[in-house]
């Protein structure tokens, strides 16, 4: 791969803590997620439930048994997704509207490949590993009707990263892909197969870094089952 940067971290997005009324059994989420001027180290944070939760110091995760550990350590987003959904939805959408932890520019985030790595900054180097798969509390944060059914039909999930090597970084940071497996499996193939088409899920397995849920399913032939009840919007 080449050394040269390809695209730009534009902000780094901590979580403010807020009542969860979206999710039963969940009190709080940390789903708001701000951006911060300031350097934040990102480390591996261990389990889901032992760990520390994210991978980013001074961000919150606040439902344990779906979100954070290792392989969930860091989420990232594209400004230019975000660009699309501000338009389908008809306002603004900061960077962290989405609860990325990470928005960057000039990086297919969505085409990523399972198992890809990225360097940002000086320091540190994060792995591609499995697409966020919409829950309720993403649903009620949005607050448009249908919109787990509209965000999954577009296939644009963004992806969770693991933490290969920890460091500072901070809004304004290069971002250069430093390898890239050569199977092809992509961040979207990978939530396509999980979702809405599991005829895909065979195509996956070519992925040796495949996470291990991704995989277990990918063999049993088991895709998540959202709510997808509600009628869709006539949003994208």
């Amino acid at each position: 791969m080449s050394s040269e940067p390809i695209a730009e971290l534009l902000s780094v997005n901590l979580a403010r803590v807020r009542p969860n009324p979206h999710k039963r059994g969940v009190e709080l989420t940390g789903i708001e997620k701000l951006p911060t001027p300031e350097p934040v180290l990102v480390r591996a944070p261990g389990t889901k439930a032992g760990g520390l939760g994210g991978g980013l110091v001074g961000d919150s995760v606040c439902d344990r048994e779906n979100h954070g550990g290792d392989t969930q350590a860091v989420y990232a987003y594209a400004r230019e997704d975000l660009d699309h959904w501000e338009f389908v939805l008809g306002r603004p959408l900061p960077g962290g509207g989405f609860g990325e932890n990470l928005t960057t520019t000039g990086l297919d985030v969505n085409g990523a490949v399972i198992g890809e790595r990225w360097r940002i900054g000086d320091e540190l180097e994060l792995a591609v590993t499995v697409p966020r798969i919409p829950c309720g509390t993403f649903r009620g944060w949005i607050a448009e009707q249908g919109w787990l059914r509209t965000f999954t039909r577009a296939a644009m999930p963004g992806t969770y990263l693991s933490v290969v090597t920890p460091g500072q970084v901070r809004a304004g940071d290069p971002i250069t892909i430093v390898h890239r497996p050569k199977h092809g499996v992509t961040v979207a193939q990978v939530f396509r197969a999980l979702t809405l088409e599991p005829d895909l899920l065979p195509s996956i397995l070519a992925a040796d870094e495949l996470e291990e849920e991704a995989r277990a399913r990918a063999l049993e032939g088991s895709v998540f089952q959202l709510d997808l009840s509600e009628a869709p919007t006539d949003l994208g």
